[in-house]
């Protein structure tokens, strides 16, 4: 049995108070000990990480890691066009080989910002093979599309063949699941029959939800520009709910657990449906502020007790890949709404980051804290000058790469460097955004 012992001037368990030279035993994939350095197990190699916080892998509860290669192609549309935009540009432009390099450089610039799990909503099976030749953790959510209720049937029939193809190839770290796209691109009767689906397979699913005003005037008045759209292509469009959560309560989706991307509209109403239902929410504070989509209620969703993690989205809606600094936005954002200086402490922030991440994918006893028998997911990172408060540095003063990032015991980034050959990389993406540009052009001339 290989044996680590990772030293550091602080170790934050999250589930317990932060320890002062702290070590963090790990016995293969597990991790075996956690306590002060003193009293540490002797055996096995030392990796003493000097002045850093060595804390959980970060999880990241919702992206795209598909359009990576999207960073900056997109901005300042709003939100239809920029959908639309990027429904025909990742159609048009980008092939098979794009959308898997693009995968791969989104799981490297996860890892050096300290994720370890990644929650991946994607069209094609990129994402779910960049984490397996990766090393990383994560649930790969297919998606499925068809906003014709005429289509459903077709539509199935690919999801289910897309889901077959990855089942097989599932690791302990890596898994499949499905995501109904969102309200506008995804039928009520394509919704029953995904979460018809999800729960015969016992797949786990993921749906964006009350993210937009565009999405509520579409499911609440039959109004605004996605009603419009739909109604060129001959589809016809009536109000379908109350609220996009009451529409998937009626379609049965909330009855398999859903994670729910953005609520950012979520009202009283919504978050008491929510919680007898049990679902979790991917907060995704950078990509609801960029795409202008208001702040999303997030004291009220943990006061009301669901399973809160914290999201990139896409680099196409949001440019980083950073949930340390989404956690910061996170609480600058509530202290803004609320006028409250105590709203969202560090300390809670970074348990959104890891265990909350954690419980809202359903990982909740596999990773996301520092605690025996748990997976050896670790992320430190180096604190410089003054530290009062451990936490608050962390999340408001932090933005270095990661020092370390290990999965299941493996370390995979090393003093900020990815242990990871492939050299040419970072040209390939280039030379696949410059295809998108050259699309757009053409496109714009037509």
């Amino acid at each position: 049995m290989a044996r680590t012992r990772y030293h550091a001037r602080w170790v934050l368990p999250i589930a317990a108070p932060p320890i002062d030279d702290g070590t963090v035993v790990v016995d293969d994939d597990r991790i075996t000990w956690v306590g002060p350095r003193s009293l540490a197990p002797a055996g096995g190699a030392d990796d003493d990480l000097g002045r850093a916080a060595l804390l959980p892998g970060l999880v990241n509860a919702h992206t795209h890691l598909e359009l990576t290669v999207m960073r900056g192609f997109l901005e300042e549309l709003p939100f239809f066009e920029w959908v639309r935009t990027l429904a025909r540009a990742r159609r048009h432009a980008l092939d098979a080989a794009a959308l898997l390099d693009s995968a791969r450089l989104g799981v490297i610039e996860g890892l050096r910002a300290g994720v370890t799990t990644f929650a991946d909503t994607g069209d094609s099976p990129a994402a779910f093979d960049a984490l397996r030749e990766l090393g990383a953790r994560g649930i790969a959510y297919r998606e499925v599309f068809g906003p014709d209720p005429m289509q459903a049937d077709e539509s199935m029939a690919g999801l289910r063949a897309s889901v077959e193809s990855m089942r097989p190839h599932e690791t302990p770290r890596v898994r499949v699941g499905i995501s109904p796209h969102a309200p506008y691109s995804v039928s009520d009767a394509l919704f029953e029959a995904a979460a018809a689906y999800a729960a015969a397979k016992r797949l786990p699913m993921a749906v964006h939800i009350a993210e937009s005003e565009d999405e509520s005037a579409l499911v609440e008045r039959a109004q605004g520009p996605f009603a419009n759209f739909l109604r060129s292509r001959g589809i016809e469009v009536e109000p379908r709910a109350r609220s996009p959560i009451t529409l998937l309560e009626r379609c049965g989706v909330l009855a398999v657990r859903p994670l729910l991307i953005h609520a950012v509209r979520a009202d009283a109403p919504d978050i008491a449906t929510m919680v007898r239902h049990r679902c979790s929410v991917a907060h995704c504070p950078a990509s609801n502020a960029k795409l202008a989509h208001d702040i999303a209620p997030l004291l009220e969703l943990l006061d009301a007790g669901l399973d809160v993690g914290l999201g990139s989205d896409s680099m196409a809606s949001n440019n980083r890949m950073d949930i340390a600094g989404e956690g910061r936005l996170a609480a600058l954002q509530q202290r803004a709404r609320t006028r409250r200086t105590d709203a969202l402490p560090a300390a809670q922030v970074l348990a959104l980051a890891t265990r909350g991440g954690a419980h809202s994918l359903g990982l909740g006893d596999t990773v996301g804290v520092l605690a025996e028998g748990f997976q050896a997911d670790l992320a430190a990172f180096d604190l410089n000058g003054p530290v009062h408060d451990v936490a608050a540095a962390l999340v408001h003063a932090g933005g270095t790469p990661a020092r370390r990032t290990v999965v299941a015991g493996r370390v995979l980034v090393r003093d900020g460097v990815p242990l990871h050959d492939d050299a040419t990389l970072a040209e390939r993406v280039q030379q696949h955004a410059d295809a998108l540009d050259r699309w757009r052009r053409a496109d714009t001339l037509v």
